[in-house]
């Protein structure tokens, strides 16, 4: 895990010198403040038009869809601040498994989450049903007779 974090700061740390290099070259006098501006700006906004899209397209399925992309993104996040802060402290192993075990924690919490959402919805479901039937069939089918001459 410490490795990967090392790769991708490696990876932001060169994206941003080449990103300098070419404001310098096109005569632009950026500084590192402007500079986070305009990149995190421009990736926000790409962010948040996928977002908007994909969640469009989850409405189809409901609220639960949503609200469990979005949860699952926080946890994410949670998770990696976790394991980072127990390397920064040294209090635990940094490690990846510990992130994927947390986020599968999650899952199998929501998995029971879903089948109780089931099973209540069968219940008031069938309670539903039951409510809608008429009490006394004789005297239904008597009140159709009658209006039937």
């Amino acid at each position: 895990m410490k490795e990967i974090i090392l790769i991708l700061a490696e990876i932001i740390n060169t994206m941003h010198d080449i990103i300098l290099n070419l404001m310098e070259f096109a005569g632009l006098d950026l500084t590192d403040k402007d500079l986070h501006l305009w990149i995190m700006g421009i990736i926000g906004i790409c962010i948040f038009g996928g977002t908007h899209l994909f969640f469009k397209y989850l409405s189809k399925y409901g609220i639960t869809a949503i609200s469990f992309v979005y949860t699952f993104t926080v946890m994410v996040v949670i998770v990696f601040a976790i394991e980072i802060q127990q390397q920064i402290t040294g209090r635990g192993n940094m490690e990846f498994d510990d992130a994927v075990i947390g986020l599968w924690g999650f899952l199998l919490f929501f998995a029971a989450f879903l089948l109780i959402k089931a099973i209540h919805k069968g219940i008031n479901s069938q309670l539903s049903r039951k409510d809608n039937k008429p009490t006394n069939r004789r005297f239904r089918s008597e009140g159709n007779k009658r209006s039937s001459q």
